[in-house]
C-alpha cells in the first residue's frame, strides 16, 4: 500500500510526517486558525463602536450606521467565495501548507488595515473606502481557510478518528471568536465609552496582526498532506471540481445552509439581536456571548467523538430539526435579563453542535483528493455568504422594517431545507476518503 492509499484510508500520518506528529498537525491547523477566525470576528463584535467611527449618522435613523457596518461584514463574506476557489486551487495544486501560510498572511494584512483605518470625520468617504478594502482581503483569507485547514486536518487523522479532528474546526474557530469576545469585553469594562470609540476599538484588530504572525510560525512545522503521486501528477484545473462534480457541489450548498445561518446568528448576531429588541446592556452582551463560547467549544470534540461512533448523520439530523422547531422559542424568550440570554445561547450551542463538529468531515469525506480543498471552498463559501454573512444584515433590516419576528422564521426555514438534505446524504464515517 503506497503512502497515499494510507492517508486516503486515514490509517497513517501525513507523506514524510515522524512518529507521533498527529498534535503537531493538529496544533499547526489549529492555532493558525483560532488567529484566523480572531480577526475575523473581533469586526463583529466591535461593530457598534466602527459605525460611530467611520460611517455617518443618518438624523432620521439611528439604525443607519449600525446597518452599514453589517453591510460590510457581509461584503467580506462575499470574497469568500473566491478566496475558497483560488486558495483551494493553491491547496490542490501546490500543497495544503502553501495555502495555509498564504491564508494567514493575508488575514494579519486585513487586520492592520482595520486597526488604521482612518474615521470619517478626519477623511470622509475614504473611511469606509478603507475599511470595505481591509475586509475584502480579510474575506479572501477565510474563504481559502476554510478550504484549506478542512481539508489538512481530516487527511492528518488517523483511523476512526476524521470526526475527532474535524471537530477543531470549530474548537479553533470558537477560541479565536471567544479571545476575539474576551478582548472586547475587557476593553468594554476598562475604558470608558468615549475612549472606546477614539481608539479602543482599534487594540484588538492590532493584537490581531500579531496573533497571525504566531500562526504563521506555527504553521512552517506542518507536514504537507497532500498524497505525494499528485504533487508529482498533472495539476487540476481551476474550475475542475464543479465540472466534474456538480452534484457533490450542490451537496455541500445544501450541507451548508441552514448551518450557517444558525452559525452566524448564535455566535455572532445574538448580542447584537438582543440589544436592538430587548434593550440588552451592549456590555453584559459581551460577557454572555464570551461564557456560551465557552461552552461551544467544550462541546466539539464530544459531538466529533461521537460521530465517529454513530455516524455524521443522526447528528445533522439533531441540529437541524431542532434549530427548526426552536429557534423561534428561543428568540422571542430573549429579555434584558442577563440569565435569559445566557440559557438562550446555550441551548442554542448544543443543538448547533450537531452541526458544527462533524461539518468539516462530512465536506472532506464528498471529494476525491485530487480536488478537495477547491471542491469544498467555492460551494461552502458563496453558500455563507449567501446566507451567514448576511445573517446580522437580514436580522436588523427585519427589526427596522417593523418585523423583528420574522428573522427567526427566516433561520428556521433554512435549516429545515438542510434537513431534507441531511435525509438523502450518504454516511460517510465509516468508509475511506475518496483518494
Amino acid at each position: 500500500m503506497t503512502s497515499t492509499d494510507h492517508v486516503a484510508n486515514g490509517h497513517s500520518r501525513p507523506p514524510g510526517a515522524p512518529p507521533g506528529s498527529s498534535a503537531r498537525q493538529l496544533a499547526a491547523a489549529s492555532i493558525g486558525n483560532a488567529a484566523e477566525w480572531y480577526d475575523w470576528y473581533a469586526y463583529s463584535f466591535l461593530a457598534v463602536y466602527i459605525a460611530d467611527q467611520v460611517f455617518p449618522e443618518s438624523t432620521s435613523n439611528s439604525l443607519v450606521p449600525l446597518l452599514a457596518t453589517f453591510a460590510v461584514f457581509a461584503v467580506g463574506f462575499f470574497m469568500r467565495p473566491i478566496g475558497g476557489l483560488l486558495m483551494g486551487a493553491v491547496a490542490d495544486r501546490h500543497g495544503r501548507r502553501a495555502a495555509l501560510t498564504a491564508t494567514i498572511l493575508l488575514m494579519g494584512a486585513g487586520s492592520l488595515l482595520v486597526a488604521l483605518t482612518p474615521t470619517y470625520h478626519a477623511v470622509g468617504v475614504l473611511a469606509p473606502v478603507v475599511l470595505v478594502i481591509a475586509r475584502l482581503v480579510q474575506g479572501l483569507s477565510v474563504g481559502g481557510e476554510f478550504a484549506a485547514s478542512t481539508t489538512f486536518l481530516v487527511e492528518s487523522a488517523g483511523p476512526g478518528r476524521r470526526g475527532l479532528f474535524s471537530s477543531f474546526q470549530y474548537v479553533s474557530t470558537t477560541i479565536g471568536q471567544l479571545i476575539a469576545s474576551g478582548v472586547a469585553a475587557l476593553l468594554v469594562l476598562l475604558l470608558t465609552n468615549d475612549r472606546m470609540n477614539e481608539w479602543g476599538w482599534r487594540v484588538p484588530f492590532l493584537i490581531g496582526a500579531l496573533f497571525s504572525l504566531v500562526g504563521l510560525w506555527i504553521r512552517r512545522g506542518a507536514h504537507e498532506t497532500r498524497p505525494a503521486e499528485q504533487r508529482s501528477g498533472p495539476r487540476p484545473g481551476l474550475f475542475e471540481a464543479l465540472r466534474c462534480h456538480p452534484r457533490e457541489s450542490l451537496l455541500i450548498c445544501g450541507i451548508t445552509a441552514g448551518g450557517t445561518i444558525a452559525y452566524y446568528t448564535w455566535t455572532t448576531y445574538l448580542p447584537t439581536y438582543a440589544q436592538v429588541n430587548a434593550n440588552f446592556d451592549k456590555g453584559d452582551a459581551l460577557v454572555v456571548s464570551t461564557i456560551s463560547l465557552a461552552f461551544f467549544a467544550l462541546l466539539q470534540p464530544l459531538g466529533g467523538m461521537l460521530s465517529d461512533r454513530i455516524g455524521r448523520k443522526p447528528l445533522l439530523l439533531f441540529f437541524a430539526l431542532g434549530f427548526a422547531a426552536l429557534v423561534v422559542p428561543l428568540l422571542d424568550s430573549v429579555t434584558d435579563a442577563f440569565a435569559s440570554l445566557l440559557l438562550v445561547q446555550c441551548a442554542g450551542m448544543v443543538l448547533l453542535t450537531g452541526y458544527t463538529s462533524v461539518a468539516a468531515a462530512v465536506n472532506a469525506e464528498i471529494f476525491p483528493a485530487r480536488v478537495r480543498a477547491a471542491g469544498i471552498g467555492f460551494p461552502y463559501s458563496l453558500t455563507v455568504a449567501l446566507f451567514g454573512g448576511t445573517a446580522p444584515y437580514v436580522g436588523t433590516w427585519f427589526k427596522e422594517a417593523g418585523h423583528a419576528g420574522g428573522f427567526p422564521w427566516y433561520v428556521a426555514g433554512l435549516c429545515l431545507v438542510s434537513a431534507c438534505f441531511y435525509l438523502v446524504l450518504p454516511e460517510t464515517a465509516k468508509g475511506p476518503l475518496k483518494g
